[in-house]
């Protein structure tokens, strides 16, 4: 239910900030990264940094949802007030218990050094470096049965290409809510090493 509700708030709040087509332009800079390998909807890719800003997803009841706090922080809630493009994705970590996060990625522009520090002690920066995933793309509803099942089709992907697997999965969403679900653009990520 925690997670059906974040993600309700994240599809919901996207209105708000994205001039997205219904179909599935979003029009906003998306994280970049290298194909080092592709198969039908699987992809070996490579970032070579991601800064991201992020807050964990526990405690909904006694919290503003943590979209909300993540888009407070590009409005101007950070040391130097400093207004902040949305990117894309979207990430949520799909660890179970305390350690579910979402994250927004800040523009290519920032480094970790210089991107503004949050003022809400609950929102963190971080930078992964030389990060290489596996990942699966997927259209319809950003919703945790659809995550579930294309999450088990990329852990079996991964097993076939023999890749280790070196973190936690994430989700990925693209595209706001009214973007007709046939041309949503989602992801499931999971960190891996080739053999």
């Amino acid at each position: 239910m925690k997670q059906f509700l974040t993600i309700t708030a994240f599809l919901i709040s996207t209105i708000i900030i994205s001039g997205c087509s219904v179909f599935g332009d979003s029009g906003v800079e998306i994280a970049p990264y290298t194909v080092i390998e592709k198969e039908d909807d699987f992809e070996l890719r490579h970032y070579d940094r991601l800064v991201l800003v992020t807050t964990s997803m526990s405690g909904l009841d006694d919290q503003k949802s943590p979209f909300y706090k993540l888009f407070d922080y590009i409005s101007g809630d950070n040391n130097q007030a400093q207004e902040i493009a949305m990117t894309a994705p979207v990430f949520m970590d799909q660890d179970s218990g305390s350690s579910e996060t979402m994250s927004f990625v800040l523009p290519e522009s920032f480094s970790y050094n210089d991107a503004p520090r949050p003022q809400d002690p609950s929102v963190k920066l971080e930078e992964l470096r030389d990060y290489t995933v596996a990942t699966i793309t997927f259209n319809g509803r950003l919703v945790q049965q659809n995550i579930k099942e294309h999450q088990e089709l990329l852990e079996n992907w991964i097993k076939q290409k023999q890749y280790s697997v070196t973190g936690s999965a994430k989700a990925a969403g693209y595209n706001p809510p009214f973007t007709i679900p046939a041309f949503r653009r989602n992801e499931v990520l999971i960190p891996v090493e080739k053999p």
